[in-house]
Order: C-alpha cells, then structure tokens, then sequence
C-alpha cells in the first residue's frame, strides 16, 4: 500500500463519485478505478458499493478505513513538518553552557532574542566553568558555550563575541569610593576577595597579573565561588574585588564599582562549539552572534 492509495481513497469517499474525485486528482478515471480496485485486493475488503460504474457508496469497511485513513496522513503532514523544521533548526533542544559572567549582561539579550526567532526550540541552561564546558562539548553534554578563552583545547572552536574591563567593586565607605577612577597602585594593599583559580584560570590569571606587574603579592583574605557572594563580601567590608566591568549590573546595597584607568587585561567572552557536530540548530543559534 502507497500514500497515493490512501489518497486516491479519501477522493473517492469524499466525493462517492470516480469521475468528480478523478477530476479533483487531476487523473484519468479508469486508472483511479484501477488503483481502487488494488487496494480493495489488497486490503481484502469491499470497501464500495458500486450503485452505478462511477456512483459509490461506502460500506462499513469503507467507513472504518476512511477514519483511520484521515488519522494516517494528518500523522504523515505532522512528521513531515516536524522533520522539516528539526532539519532547518527550528525546533529541537539545544543545550548551552555558561559562566556566571555572562549572566549580568550577554547572556540574556541573547537568549531572548533566540527565542524570539525560534520560539519551539527548547533551552536547556548550565552553569559551568571555561574548562568544564570543554569537557561538555566533547561528551556532547552541551551543544554550545559561553566561555572565557584562552580554552585547554585547540580542537574546539570559538569565537570571541565580548570584551570587558576590569573594574573595583569597592565598599561605599571606602575612601576611595568617592574617586571618579581608581589607579591599580591605589588598591595594592587592599585586602582582596577573589575566586579559586580552578573556576576562571584565565580570568584569574589576568587579575593576578595587575600585582605580578609590580612584583606585589596580592593580600587574599576571602575565597568565594559566586560572583553574587564576592560582592556580598565587599558590601560587608570584607574587602575590595577586582571584576569584568558586566558585574556593574550586579547593583547591591553598600558597593560601588570605579574603573581603573592604568592599562588593564582585557576579558574576553566567546562562543565555543564543537565543528564535526554542528547541526541546523547550532547554526541558526550561532548566526544569531557571528
């Protein structure tokens, strides 16, 4: 049995009639009473009435196969189209890593801008370190990330979409709070507030390079791992911090953040993904940045 069967059927049900359903299929209506005829041997069922050589009746097989006819293509036309749009990125799930960065600023606009375009495709979110959203790419975890080059390993691909400052996250009661800008000489002596290395070795890096610079070892005194609690901990004058210039949206009572004017590392944002498995989807999400 084809697809055409099952149309040629319907035509004829609908209209009772083999000239008007030809005429509605665009064919001759003896090849239609043909193929008819077919699926009826096939089938092994009467599924006319013959009350004229091209007036019909249903019988209550007819009927029956004429419901369950309808159900079979409306399936059909839905796994079609629901093939056509995974096939051009439209639907799906796509699964994103990201460092909590990026969730001050980047990451928003672009997710509701994706969702906007692609409002079936269903986002699965993950917080996740540079390194660990390597690992994810590789195991296929995640699709795409949100990272913060230089990445471990050179077979991922990325591309640089951001790039921030640094600024002093600073209490209010702090006497330089009330500067415009801030020197790195200014804050060397500062007790400082910083995360682990492990979970932003670059971003790391480049803060400690401030201090490397001027051959000053930099008074660490609180560990956190969240940006939030780091500047938590500055409001509660446990220290100053040293951040990308996107935390400023991170507004908390008793900070204040001031640029440093010296010549500072630059903190790169990109998107990293994995080239021999790109799909439509991917595409389309990465379209949207590159």
């Amino acid at each position: 049995m084809e697809i055409r069967h099952l149309r040629y059927f319907i035509a004829v049900a609908e209209e009772l009639h083999f000239t008007k359903a030809a005429e509605r299929l665009h064919i001759a209506q003896p090849p239609l009473s043909q193929q008819i005829q077919q699926l009826e041997l096939e089938l092994e069922v009467q599924l006319f009435h013959r009350k004229t050589k091209r007036q019909v009746q249903l019988t209550e097989a007819g009927k029956v196969f004429l419901q369950e006819a309808y159900q079979l293509l409306a399936q059909l036309e839905t796994a079609v189209a629901l093939t056509q749009r995974i096939g051009k990125g439209q639907t799906g799930q796509l699964r994103i890593g990201f460092t909590s960065l990026v969730i001050y600023d980047l990451l928003p606009l672009i997710l509701r801008q994706f969702r906007e375009q692609f409002p079936q495709v269903e986002l699965v979110l993950r917080e996740l370190t540079t390194s660990q959203q390597e690992q994810a790419i590789k195991d296929s975890l995640i699709h795409v990330g949100f990272a913060h080059p230089p990445l471990e390993d050179d077979t991922i691909s990325y591309q640089c979409i951001d790039r921030q400052t640094l600024v002093v996250a600073l209490p209010s009661t702090h006497s330089l709070a009330q500067t415009e800008h801030i020197y790195v000489q200014d804050i060397l002596s500062e007790p400082l507030i910083m995360f682990p290395r492990y979970l932003a070795p670059g971003l790391y890096d480049r803060i400690m390079s401030l201090f490397q610079q001027r051959n000053i070892q930099p008074h660490i005194t609180q560990e956190a791992i969240q940006m939030q609690t780091i500047i938590a901990l500055v409001s509660a004058e446990m220290g100053i911090a040293i951040t990308p210039s996107s935390l400023q949206n991170l507004q908390r009572s008793g900070v204040v953040y001031r640029p440093l004017l010296d010549e500072v590392p630059v903190i790169e944002t990109a998107v990293i993904w994995q080239q021999n498995t790109l799909t439509p989807l991917v595409e389309n999400f990465l379209r949207l940045m590159l």
